[in-house]
């Protein structure tokens, strides 16, 4: 994507979003060592609802490497660690707290990540959104970041930001690589579960707090996304995924919630603006 018309056929890919039944909407290309294509508001602030768990998912990693938490350090109910919180195999519901034993079932749980805020909160001895900013946004010059309440859902952002973000993921400089090809190999294998919005998926691979494509079917991202694609989607009608097969990162934002709607438009989305990306 380094030619102007490669750069225009992408920019002409990401305009499919000003069709989308949505108000506002902001996407973003990025690929390793080049500038990132933006079509829409790049400095608008949106709710990013679950991609929030990808900030807190980095700093969790950097205080994994600074030796402030330990993967396998207990962390919530009896059994359960810090990986397993990341992974969403703590054991806890949804929005409720634990259910069943760790390591059993892929439960996804808003509650488990804040159970590890609350440890990373207690551990680092400030609380969790400080830790993420001074972790993570702040070295990655993400000005217009903002979370001020719960580490699983509760930050705002613009596609400005989440492009470096996205390029942070393409060539880590806050964690060694290594960590991040930990947090991307699938924890606790063979576990099934409900991907929201998405139904069972057996198995529903998780890596350490990003989810990861696998072979799921139905999913949010392309057919041509690669099964090591990984990312999150929020509810907030936001999502952002890296496909480290062809070195891309896709961000979008919007202002409509989740719905069916975005279960139609997401995939064709991502096929067509991976195919001008890579051509």
């Amino acid at each position: 994507m380094a030619s102007p018309s490669e750069r225009t056929a992408v920019a002409a890919a990401l305009a499919a979003v000003d069709g989308w039944p949505v108000d506002a909407a902001a996407a973003a290309v990025v690929r390793a060592g080049t500038e990132p294509v933006v079509h829409g508001p790049a400095e608008r602030p949106f709710a990013l609802a679950s991609v929030t768990k990808l900030l807190t998912a980095l700093a969790c990693l950097v205080a994994v490497e600074e030796g402030t938490l330990d993967l396998d350090g207990a962390a919530g109910p009896p059994g359960c660690t810090v990986r397993h919180l990341l992974a969403h195999a703590g054991g806890y519901g949804f929005d409720t707290g634990p259910i069943t034993a760790p390591g059993r079932r892929r439960i996804y749980s808003n509650t488990g990540f804040e159970a590890l805020g609350d440890h990373l909160a207690d551990r680092a001895a400030m609380p969790a959104a400080d830790y993420v900013s001074a972790a993570v946004t702040g070295p990655l010059g993400m000005a217009a970041t903002s979370l001020t309440g719960s580490v699983a859902h509760a930050a705002t952002s613009t596609v400005g930001d989440l492009a470096r973000f996205a390029a942070e993921l393409l060539a880590p400089t806050l964690v060694h690589p290594a960590t991040l090809a930990e947090a991307t190999t699938v924890q606790f294998p063979g576990l099934d579960g409900v991907l929201p919005g998405y139904g069972t998926q057996r198995p529903n691979d998780w890596g350490l707090g990003l989810e990861l494509r696998g072979h799921k079917s139905p999913h949010w991202t392309g057919a041509a996304n690669a099964p090591s694609t990984f990312g999150h989607f929020g509810a907030a009608g936001t999502f952002l995924w890296v496909d480290p097969t062809v070195s891309t990162a896709l961000v979008v934002l919007t202002d409509r919630p989740f719905g069916p709607w975005a279960v139609a438009a997401w995939p064709p989305f991502a096929d067509a603006v991976r195919a001008a990306a890579t051509a």
